[in-house]
């Protein structure tokens, strides 16, 4: 999400196909110099533009659709990936990242195809509410909800509502995780069978060595931009001791397996690292890969990059363990 092309770690360190990537990603950016100081809604334009190239191809669905889902804070449109004609499949809910700002089931779209692929599941991506226009809790509140509202309608959409994982990526990992915490706080332990959390923004706070060397002006993202991010989403400097909001410091006992992919150069890794480590010691079983040369995104140059496809091959095969 950089708007420039040059990365904060050294180049060496990098894997050459994710920093093809990210220098596409970065050139796109660079056309907006003033990017960082426009509105919300130009911002969003623009990153959707971008993105584009990086969600065209791959896996073609069985069936497509999108359906309008009620939820306590708005209708929110969800897109249902399907894979293949067999019927009763397990399901993952998808939340994008972006900064719980940018992108949405659009910029994410072949990832989500590529899970549904890959796992032979139903993916189910979610459109939630962008701040700073609306602040949290509502995106948890739209998540949380979609996820009841499958598992009551799971027979019409033709999904197994005993086999429903939930996924996602920086921010969308946030909501996920937050999202079992949620629904383990009220009763719904059961409603969710495995957590995918991609590179997570799980705490405010990011260390200094983690800001200065993989957070640095020019990085995929940038510590100061992870900070914005933030401030659009909390609503005031209270929520950051909310473990729905900040979820490395809840209590995370009772949540269901997960796996944790960490990208090695990402300012967020250490938050993955710390995660884990935490999520074991409360029993809860939690695998995690850390990929080498990756930086925050990497899975969106599934295109171009053998260590992305590793990645969701890796996802993707614990996911089938995971849900039969």
């Amino acid at each position: 999400m950089s708007a420039t092309g040059k990365d904060a770690v050294p180049q060496t360190l990098l894997d050459p196909e994710v920093g093809r990537f990210n220098a596409a990603v970065g050139a796109g950016f660079s056309r907006y110099p003033d990017f960082a100081d426009l509105p919300p809604p130009q911002r969003r334009r623009i990153a959707e533009e971008v993105r584009a190239p990086w969600t065209a191809g791959g896996p073609a669905m069985h069936r497509r659709s999108e359906l309008q889902v009620p939820t306590r804070e708005a209708t929110v449109r969800v897109r249902i990936h399907d894979p293949s004609p067999a019927p009763g499949k397990p399901a993952m809910v998808y939340l994008h990242g972006g900064g719980w700002t940018l992108f949405s089931i659009d910029t994410h779209d072949r990832l989500m195809r590529e899970y549904a692929a890959r796992a032979d599941i139903v993916v189910i991506g979610v459109d939630y509410s962008l701040s700073p226009e609306s602040k949290f809790p509502r995106a948890l509140h739209e998540s949380v909800d979609v996820v009841r509202w499958l598992r009551q309608h799971a027979q019409d959409i033709d999904i197994d509502a005993a086999r429903i994982a939930i996924g996602g990526d920086s921010a969308g990992a946030n909501l996920s995780l937050a999202t079992c915490l949620s629904l383990r706080d009220t009763g719904d332990d059961d409603a969710v069978r495995a957590m995918v959390l991609n590179y997570g923004a799980f705490d405010r706070s990011i260390s200094d060595l983690a800001a200065s060397r993989l957070g640095a002006p020019g990085a995929m993202l940038e510590a100061a931009e992870m900070e914005q991010f933030w401030l659009n989403y909390l609503r005031d400097a209270t929520d950051i001791d909310n473990p729905l909001a900040c979820p490395l410091r809840a209590d995370v006992s009772g949540l269901p397996p997960a796996f944790l992919a960490i990208a090695e150069l990402d300012v967020l890794a250490e938050q993955s690292v710390a995660l884990t480590a935490k999520l074991r010691a409360a029993g809860v079983p939690a695998h995690s890969a850390i990929y080498s040369g990756a930086s925050h995104s990497f899975l969106e140059a599934v295109s171009i990059a053998a260590v992305s496809d590793r990645a969701l091959a890796e996802t993707s095969q614990w996911l089938r363990d995971q849900l039969g």
